[in-house]
Parts: C-alpha cells; sequence; structure tokens
C-alpha cells in the first residue's frame, strides 16, 4: 500500500475520531470510540488518483453504515487532509477463491470497478432539485393526480395474440384490484408493445369503478427522484407514508432500480404493506423478472408472488387492428390495399406504428391531399429516408440474435455453449467496432461481463476470422445487415 496514502487515511481516522460527538460522560464517549474502531479497522484506502479515493470494505453493510452514519464526518475529514472536490468510492471485498493471495473485490453492483459515494444516480434528463409532493405531515387519503392518461383506456387498448393473456388477466385485476392472486401484475416486453397503455387501463377503470381508491402510476425514474428528494430532506418516512396509502401503485420500468440500493430497500418496505394489506401493484419492465441485474434477490422473489406476463410485439393481424382503431378515432378510413400496406411495412413495435400513422396524416393535411396508395409510399419513403439509422448495442444484440435464432435472454446469459457464446462474442466485437462504447460499458450491456470477457472477445474474432471460414462468413453477413 502508498506510504502517502496510508499516512492521509491515519490523519483522517484521527480527525473523526477527534470530532465524534462528545457524550454526557466519559463511559458512553468510549463506547462511542470502540464502536469507531471497530468499524473503520476492518477499512482500508486502496487507491487515491485524481482525487479518487478508492476504500475496501468487507461487505455491503460496512459501505451502508459509512454513510448512514458517518458520511459527513468523513467528508470533512477529507477535505482537510486532501482537498475539495474528493470522490469517494468503494470496493467490496468477496470471499477468496482458493488459490489466490489477494481477495477478490466488486463493487455494489457485481461488477470490477468501484462504486461512488452517491447512493442513487438519476436518470439523465432529471434534476435533483426537487420538492417532493408527497411529503405532507399527517397526511390522510386525499385527491391526488393519478398521472393517468385517458386515451390509454381499455376501450382504445387492441388485443391480438402477443398480448391476449396480459390483456384479459388486467381486466380481471381492474374489477377486483388486490383481491385476485394476480398481485404484482408484472408486464414485460420490449419497447413499445403497450405495456404502459395495459397497465394505465387498469388504473383508469379502478377509477371508474372505485372512484374512492388512491390511484397512482408513475415511472421509476419520478420513484428514484421522489425518494433522493426526501432522502436530502430526512424525510424517508414521510415518503414512504404518502405511499402506504395507495390501493393501486402503479411503476413503469422498474428496471431502472438495477444497482440503487438503498430506493430498492424503500421500495422492498413500501411493496410488502401494500400487498399485506391487500393493495395492488402493477409493474412493467423490458426484462423479466430474473433478467434484471443488481435487483435484491428478495425483491425478485417478489416480483413472481403474482403473475408475469409477456406482451410480445404485435403481429400483422394486430397491426391492422392498431390501424383501423386509431383512424377511425380521427375519422379516416382507408381502402384495404392501405391497411394491409401500412400493416406490412411497420413490423417492430405499436408506438412506430402509431408514429408511421400520425406522420402519413400530417402529411396529408398539410399538403392538401386525398389519402392514397401511392401517397402512403411516398410519404413512408419520405420518412426511411429522413431517419438515419442510430447503430447501439441494443440495436446490434438484436441483428445477431436474429441472425442466430436466439433468444435475446440467452445471449446475454452465462452460458458457454458454443451455439450461445459465439453469438455473444460476435456482438461484442461489433458493438466496439460500431459504437464508440468502451469495453466497460459493452460489457454491462452484454449482462455484466468484465471488461476483460470483452477485450477477449473483440481479439478472438478478429483472430479466429482470419483462419474460420464459417466465423468470417458471419462476420461479413453480420456487417452488411448491421450497416443496412
Amino acid at each position: 500500500m502508498d506510504e502517502n496514502l496510508m499516512l492521509i487515511w491515519q490523519n483522517c481516522l484521527q480527525f473523526m475520531r477527534d470530532n465524534l460527538n462528545a457524550a454526557e460522560d466519559n463511559s458512553d464517549l468510549k463506547k462511542l470510540e470502540k464502536s469507531f474502531d471497530l468499524l473503520f479497522d476492518k477499512v482500508q484506502p486502496i487507491s487515491l488518483v485524481d482525487n479518487n479515493l478508492t476504500l475496501m470494505v468487507p461487505s455491503d453493510f460496512y459501505k451502508e453504515y459509512i454513510e448512514d452514519n458517518y458520511l459527513s464526518l468523513l467528508s470533512a475529514a477529507l477535505k482537510k487532509n486532501i482537498g475539495k472536490g474528493v470522490k469517494l468510492w468503494y470496493s467490496v471485498m468477496e470471499n477468496k477463491p482458493a488459490g489466490l493471495e489477494k481477495p477478490v473485490t466488486m463493487n455494489m453492483k457485481g461488477k470490477s470497478v468501484p462504486t461512488p459515494k452517491v447512493q442513487e444516480t438519476l436518470p439523465p434528463g432529471f434534476s435533483s432539485n426537487i420538492v417532493n409532493p408527497f411529503v405532507v405531515p399527517g397526511i390522510k387519503k386525499v385527491n391526488i393526480d393519478s398521472n393517468l392518461k385517458s386515451d390509454f383506456s381499455f376501450d382504445n387498448y387492441v388485443e391480438g395474440e402477443s398480448n391476449k393473456f396480459a390483456a384479459t388477466v388486467a381486466r380481471s385485476i381492474a374489477k377486483r384490484p388486490g383481491a385476485t392472486a394476480f398481485n404484482p401484475l408484472f408486464l414485460y416486453g420490449g419497447y413499445g408493445v403497450g405495456k404502459t397503455h395495459l397497465g394505465q387501463a387498469v388504473g383508469l377503470e379502478v377509477k371508474n369503478q372505485f372512484p374512492d381508491k388512491v390511484v397512482l402510476y408513475l415511472s421509476s425514474e419520478k420513484f428514484i427522484q421522489q425518494f433522493i428528494s426526501a432522502a436530502k430532506a430526512h424525510k424517508q418516512t414521510e415518503f414512504a407514508n404518502f405511499y402506504q396509502m395507495v390501493d393501486v401503485l402503479i411503476i413503469d420500468d422498474i428496471q431502472f432500480l438495477s444497482g440503487k440500493s438503498a430506493t430498492q430497500d424503500s421500495f422492498f418496505h413500501i411493496f410488502d404493506y401494500l400487498h399485506q394489506n391487500g393493495k395492488q401493484i402493477i409493474l412493467t419492465s423490458d426484462k423479466a423478472p430474473a433478467d434484471i441485474m443488481d435487483i435484491q434477490d428478495r425483491i425478485v422473489s417478489r416480483f413472481k408472488w403474482g403473475l408475469s406476463a409477456e406482451i410480445k410485439s404485435p403481429d400483422y393481424d394486430t397491426r391492422k387492428k392498431i390501424i383501423i382503431n386509431k383512424l377511425s378515432r380521427d375519422g379516416i378510413v382507408l381502402t384495404d390495399d392501405m391497411l394491409d400496406f401500412l400493416a406490412s411495412e411497420t413490423k417492430t413495435n405499436v408506438r412506430e406504428l402509431i408514429g408511421v400513422i400520425n406522420s402519413v396524416i400530417a402529411y396529408s393535411t398539410i399538403y392538401k391531399s386525398d389519402l392514397s396508395l401511392e401517397l402512403l409510399k411516398d410519404t413512408i419513403n419520405k420518412i426511411a429516408a429522413n431517419q438515419k439509422k442510430v447503430i447501439n448495442i441494443p440495436y446490434i444484440q438484436e441483428v445477431v440474435c436474429d441472425y442466430f435464432g436466439i433468444k435475446r435472454e440467452q445471449l446475454l446469459s452465462k452460458t458457454r455453449k458454443r451455439e450461445i457464446a459465439l453469438p455473444r462474442q460476435l456482438a461484442m466485437y461489433f458493438a466496439k467496432e460500431f459504437t464508440n462504447a468502451t469495453f466497460t460499458k459493452i460489457g454491462e450491456e452484454m449482462g455484466g461481463k468484465d471488461h476483460s470477457t470483452v477485450m477477449y472477445a473483440c481479439d478472438t474474432i478478429k483472430d479466429v476470422s482470419k483462419i474460420d471460414k464459417e466465423v468470417k462468413k458471419y462476420v461479413k453477413e453480420l456487417t452488411e445487415k448491421i450497416k443496412h
């Protein structure tokens, strides 16, 4: 260990020990000092680079206990002995595998990089300077905004083979919220397949059938944001109290709780209270419960208490129904050949389909042209010409999975079977070739793999493609598919 770093750390410890809150008598003070020494005796500084101090701690408990009880004091010590702007990171020690002399370390997310002291990271576009609207002293059941959109009703929800099961369950829940076996209802599927619509449809129906029930819809980003605001104001109790009075709680994109241990703790207790008191919980995610990374096992277990229902991309018949439903609400009628063309051209998800329909309607209105098959084709060609394809890691994963006929969950799994391992290595290779992502970022997107695994995969594909005709063919054909 660097002697200078060790000296700095010892000075920090002495500063904190000298500034422990004085108790009423010496015996109490001695207890404080003993507790302090027992805690920090097992904490070691391992690096100080560019004002980033990394501490090795034996377990998650130590990290949480330090931040809950000593963070202010530690911050003052670091400022005094190192200077302003010190960023604190943690490396959590795992059990030492047989044959290794040094302990293996991991961060809170199970990766090989340390975790910053800030317990929660806000999603892009969110500010931490918010006021939690739910922190009201002595709050009772009040008339709150449920954040529901009237367009997201069951009447406007088009059912098909891809969503029939989920929709049937949702309608059942709306009749008896909290009283069915489907609690929680966990809806999962890809982007834009209608998860949010279905979750909100339950909320709207409950409000219609049971006006006195408190229904609340929000995104997980907003939940995280509110928790951080409440924590900063030391009002976590008021935060929890509000959510405990909700009768139907609908949280979108619950996968974004990944890695946010403090928010997960709060969510866990809110979940338990609501479930035990017969309140309905509806969650949406882009992944099945077992596939969400960095979520506490006890929370994943509760996700599985009720029912998990997958919503897939709509098939041709469902896409056609969606088009008819959307256009009829706008007073627009298309011929059968026009409907067939639209349903055939847009195959990915509902949101993209609605976007194309809106573009066609707008084009027709602006240029005062009657809708025709030629106009539809011309409009869609213009849309395609104006859209620059963004090649990102999820897109590359999709292309690779489609090419090899495997599921994304298999690609991101830990299996070493060649039929999965090779596509995984190819996906990593193309992610490095076509994006600016770092090896670490690619590893995170590929199911939490280490950066060294990604580096090895890239080198392997480069070398093997030079001598293996089959792999060379894969690289060539996938390159074309990703580009075009």
